[in-house]
């Protein structure tokens, strides 16, 4: 977000904080072990879902097993992930492999704990939406019997801070949990890069999985390929964390602000119509190209606002899902998409 303050406002003074103001910003720690926070799910989110999903949790995740269970001419309504491109080259027209659905289906988190996702200790925090909803979705697969793994990335991209194997059962959400709250980002470090993830959990995962990209895609340029092939082989789900000041910033005045990443500082005008009006504009940019580089790679959004019910995110998300997959036409397809992405994404 702070590079686009800066874009925003060129001519804004560099300045640093002293440390009376520092210590007058700083929120009181509030943050709750992972039991507390999982019984506080249970009752208020969890026991939720569960009413809605009525144990099937395929209604919010339609992948495709491994086992092969067959081959047919493509298509128009077909997935292009599908296609056997060998047979395809020998036939020379599209042909797409069925699988029969796995009674077992491994979920994946990829997520990005770089600086700009917040601190553990603010309870509104994309962070704190993070983890909670790493627990939420945790809590119901395991208890489905599906094993559930994590990569948590926070000091750099280029390797994984944790890599926690899939395994089932509450201890183990407990565990991811907890390790998600003891990764920190360094104070000052280098900018986010979402590819050298993207590519790791490529590399890692090897068996067909659900994988749910968590970050709040405020990266450098460059990531969409590694998205695209790691979509190719697994089902691929970006979810989104947003506070909603990075879409449209307050009237408050003359404040500091400071790259949660590389530690820099800048003095803003809020209540300059110009420099608002820029931001604006540049978040709006910001915003097209993530849909755009999402609907290229064939990956659905669901968007997660730390001032929204987190349940009534995912309950969307899943009706949409469940309104897409009725549809049969390739155009009822692309504009299921299309709807998909404006409703969570678009403002």
């Amino acid at each position: 977000m702070f590079k686009f303050l800066r874009k925003a406002k060129s001519d804004a003074t560099l300045v640093e904080l002293d440390d009376a103001m520092s210590a007058s910003f700083k929120v009181s720690s509030t943050h709750k072990n992972p039991e507390q926070i999982l019984a506080r799910l249970d009752w208020t989110v969890i026991k939720r879902l569960d009413g809605q999903l009525q144990g099937d949790y395929r209604t919010l995740f339609r992948g495709s097993g491994m086992e092969l269970a067959d081959l047919r001419e493509y298509l128009l309504q077909d997935d292009v992930r599908h296609i056997d491109w060998n047979v395809t080259a020998r036939m020379q027209t599209p042909y797409v492999r069925e699988h029969q659905e796995d009674r077992e289906m491994t979920a994946w988190f990829v997520i990005d704990l770089s600086g700009s996702i917040g601190r553990a200790d603010q309870p509104q925090s994309k962070r704190y939406l993070a983890t909670t909803f790493v627990a939420v979705l945790a809590r119901i697969l395991t208890r489905a019997g599906n094993p559930v793994g994590a990569m948590l990335f926070a000091s750099t991209p280029q390797k994984a801070d944790a890599v926690i194997p899939a395994r089932k059962g509450i201890r183990h959400v407990l565990h991811l949990m907890d390790r998600i709250a003891k990764s920190v980002a360094p104070e000052k470090g280098d900018e986010t890069h979402l590819g050298p993830m993207l590519l790791q959990a490529q590399a890692l995962i090897k068996r067909r999985s659900t994988v749910f990209v968590i970050s709040d895609f405020i990266s450098q340029p460059g990531w969409e390929g590694a998205l695209s092939q790691l979509a190719r082989r697994h089902e691929v789900i970006a979810v989104r964390l947003l506070d909603p000041i990075e879409m449209n910033l307050q009237n408050m005045g003359l404040v500091f602000v400071q790259d949660a990443e590389t530690g820099e500082q800048l003095l803003i005008d809020a209540n300059d119509p110009g420099f608002l009006d820029r931001f604006a504009k540049l978040a709006k940019e910001r915003e097209v190209y993530l849909l755009e580089c999402l609907m290229r790679s064939g990956v659905d959004c669901l968007e997660l606002q730390t001032d929204e019910p987190l349940d009534e995110a995912i309950l969307q998300f899943i009706q949409l899902r469940k309104r897409r997959g009725q549809w049969s036409t390739g155009s009822a397809s692309v504009n299921s998409h299309r709807e998909m992405h404006r409703n969570f994404g678009a403002h």
